[in-house]
């Protein structure tokens, strides 16, 4: 501050000019150390990325006619089998209830007062009420605000019927199988009822908190799940490269080979990139940008980040279908705690610009089940092989209906 002020005084400012001008610096640099600070948030609702404007028209009446008029083409089943995100744990405290409604179900999200987190079908058997509009926690069940219902999140059975003297054996709703892992809160789908055929890894990083969180995205992308930004078709040059959005930016990737893992592993996939960079022609090792691509499942994908001098970090991906052609898809990053937060939260934000880029070609483009191909795009239906290992025989396809309001 002394040096500053010695500075301003050699420009010609006043003593009387420098006392003005002294509180506002110091509250500029009190801002900006409170804003690098706070994790970096942005939130994306409908319509408001990814649609290219119309003369005369509003943002949201554009993206409604951008809608209804795309041709969606011979899409697959529009939910695979796998975990999909919820929420984040921490949006879930203790004796907490929340309405949840994706994968084509109503759910209801409650935590008991021991810390575990359930997931139940919304709807009570007795007469339809919705257990998460105004159902409360009661121990380790959840109470219909109707008639006072008491089910069990272990297993679903009703606990306690207040004015009934026997509760009947059959009384009971559906629960689902869930987990919590890398702060998040996930549930197990399959649509013919099998029970989770693997677990979501934990990232120690993460579970022992050596990296912490600096910041997460979110946007709704109308697409279908397996069309998107989560498989290799991101690997071409149109859109960048292969499921890390935006990191691009630094410089050409030298491409890897994506490639299956093997048995007992068979739902992941792998693929190991390197961002060079390069100064006045020469390449400069030392800054080159390391990112381990993992997907696990249908809908999850860690991209680990490692660089000689920002250090190490992990994005998190996760797509959850709101509705067949809607996508819910957040990114979350932990970095270590020892790195500047305005690191991890550059990084956030450069892929958040290129995701909001490549939003724009998947909420208009068309699913071609036979696309054109050539040799170099071998990935791609490699990647639509291995993808189809998460559909069943009675995997539902898309709804009947006329355009895409629903």
């Amino acid at each position: 501050i002394e040096r500053c002020g010695a500075a301003l005084l050699l420009a010609g400012l006043g003593r009387g000019e420098l006392l003005f001008l002294l509180p506002l610096f110091l509250l500029f640099l009190v801002l900006l150390l409170w804003v690098c600070s706070r994790p970096l948030a942005v939130r994306r609702g409908p319509g408001q990325v990814g649609y290219l404007p119309v003369p005369g028209l509003s943002r949201k009446q554009a993206a409604r006619c951008a809608r209804r008029y795309r041709r969606p083409g011979a899409l697959p089943p529009p939910y695979p089998n796998g975990w999909y995100r919820l929420l984040d744990s921490a949006q879930l405290p203790r004796g907490a209830v929340r309405s949840l409604s994706l994968l084509g179900e109503q759910l209801a999200v409650f935590r008991s007062q021991d810390g575990q987190a359930y997931v139940v079908d919304a709807y009570c058997p007795h007469l339809g009420a919705n257990l998460a509009a105004g159902g409360r926690v009661v121990g380790n069940c959840i109470e219909c605000p109707f008639h006072g219902w008491q089910f069990q999140g272990e297993d679903g059975k009703c606990a306690r019927i207040p004015y009934a003297e026997k509760v009947p054996d059959f009384a009971s709703i559906r629960t689902w199988p869930s987990c919590e892992v890398n702060g998040m809160l996930l549930v197990w789908y399959h649509r013919e009822g099998v029970g989770p055929t693997w677990a979501v890894p934990e990232q120690r990083e993460v579970a022992t908190q050596e990296w912490v969180f600096r910041g997460q995205t979110k946007h709704l992308v109308d697409a279908h799940i397996e069309v998107g930004a989560w498989s290799p078709r991101r690997a071409r040059p149109c859109l960048g490269p292969l499921l890390y959005p935006g990191l691009s930016q630094f410089s050409p990737p030298l491409q890897g080979e994506w490639c299956p893992e093997p048995e007992p592993n068979a739902h992941c996939s792998q693929l190991v990139l390197v961002h060079s960079t390069s100064i006045f022609g020469k390449h400069i090792s030392g800054l080159d940008l390391k990112v381990s691509v993992r997907q696990v499942g249908p809908a999850l994908v860690f991209l680990i980040l490692e660089h000689a001098f920002l250090g190490r970090g992990i994005i998190l991906q996760s797509v959850t279908p709101l509705e067949p052609l809607l996508q819910k898809v957040v990114h979350t990053i932990y970095y270590q705690k020892n790195v500047p937060a305005i690191i991890p939260k550059f990084l956030l934000r450069i892929e958040c610009l290129q995701f909001e880029r490549d939003i724009t070609i998947w909420n208009n483009k068309q699913y071609l089940p036979k696309p054109l191909l050539v040799k170099e795009d071998s990935s791609i239906q490699k990647h639509r092989r291995w993808y189809a290992q998460f559909y069943s025989e009675k995997s539902a396809g898309l709804p009947a209906q006329e355009g895409l309001d629903w």
